[in-house]
């Protein structure tokens, strides 16, 4: 690795695995680094950039923006880099004196591949080289069948199961992730048994490259000495790592994905969380998530969900220059505005699409 260039470490992972708390704690156990964050978000609302920023990540001592975290937002950073992505590079390119590394949050929708290759332009080969592609895998979630491609080496009870879908885009996005992978993250470990964590180390070591590390993580928590370093180079061997798609023959389709923004008015909590479940129930939701001002909370609602799990925390207390809104990102497919906001607005949650 040339140490005159800015080591990137691409953080992929399908929806809800985890990126952003990995990030979290990344950048809290930072250690005197200088990091330069990324974050690229699928669908109208930076929530992932605001999560960030939330917990201290992006801000100065008063508060104020210091260019920590840049959002690329509205659009899959694999299919913008032409566009959004090498302008932002070659910015940071002329504060190579600033950074000591930098992190790429990708969405759960984009394909490590082609923006792996980016780093081959000479526009950014002279100043940035990937230091490693790190996947996160949401173990809970391939422990129960879902999102697993690869029927020659998956065994016959997996493949012969129901909930499978081997010829779905999703199962295709998560082959790829882990195809690109110099090492893998098996999140959520602490959900799971240990027979059941053996079985999806092996499964993701099926798919994963030969010799690619794969170890358990808890909340995110890994040591950020075995996340940077790792001097893999990615651009000058990633030609070689083969993909289940290819950008040249145009199989990359984000028009099967669904992105909607809602504003709505919540009062209950709890009702919120049930009317949710309820979503995603009757509509192919994979990932809700967004901000939530609750009557008489001093503090925001931070709620993010994948499937039928949910989890809803206060992160921090409403500014006084900031307008106390509810609003919701859901990402899925063949999703329509006005049915979603005719259910919230039936479960008692006047909604309003964006």
């Amino acid at each position: 690795m040339n140490l005159n260039k800015i080591p990137a470490t691409i953080v992929t992972g399908f929806l809800g695995a985890g990126k952003t708390t990995l990030l979290r704690h990344l950048l809290t156990q930072a250690q005197g680094r200088r990091i330069a964050v990324i974050v690229n978000e699928f669908g109208e609302l930076g929530i992932d950039g605001e999560l960030l920023k939330g917990c201290g990540i992006g801000c100065d001592e008063s508060g104020a923006e210091n260019g920590q975290v840049i959002e690329l937002a509205n659009g899959c950073l694999c299919c913008t880099v032409q566009e959004e992505f090498a302008p932002v590079m070659e910015q940071l390119a002329q504060r190579r004196g600033q950074i000591d590394h930098l992190v790429i949050e990708t969405s759960g929708l984009a394909l490590p591949k082609p923006l792996v290759q980016a780093f081959q332009w000479p526009t950014i080969r002279h100043a940035f080289t990937v230091d490693a592609v790190v996947t996160v895998v949401d173990a809970p979630a391939v422990a129960e069948g879902r999102f697993a491609h690869d029927p020659q080496a998956v065994d016959a009870q997996r493949r012969a199961d129901a909930e499978l879908d081997h010829e779905s885009p999703l199962a295709e996005l998560f082959e790829d992730q882990l195809a690109t992978a110099d090492l893998v993250l098996l999140n959520k470990a602490q959900d799971l048994s240990s027979q059941a964590l053996a079985q999806v180390e092996a499964m993701v070591r099926s798919q994963a490259p030969a010799g690619v590390q794969v170890l358990p993580a808890s909340h995110g928590q890994v040591d950020i000495a075995i996340l940077l370093g790792l001097g893999r180079a990615v651009e000058d061997v990633i030609d070689q790592r083969r993909t289940h798609h290819d950008h040249e023959d145009d199989d990359h389709d984000h028009d099967a994905f669904d992105a909607l923004s809602l504003n709505l008015q919540v009062s209950d909590r709890q009702a919120l969380i049930q009317a949710l479940n309820r979503l995603v129930r009757q509509h192919e939701i994979y990932r809700i998530k967004g901000f939530i001002a609750l009557p008489g909370a001093a503090m925001r609602l931070v709620v993010q969900g994948v499937g039928q799990r949910f989890d809803s925390h206060f992160d921090r207390p409403w500014r006084p220059d900031e307008e106390r809104r509810s609003r919701l990102v859901l990402i899925g497919r063949q999703l329509r505005a006005d049915r979603l906001a005719h259910a919230l607005q039936a479960a008692g949650m006047p909604c309003q699409p964006l």
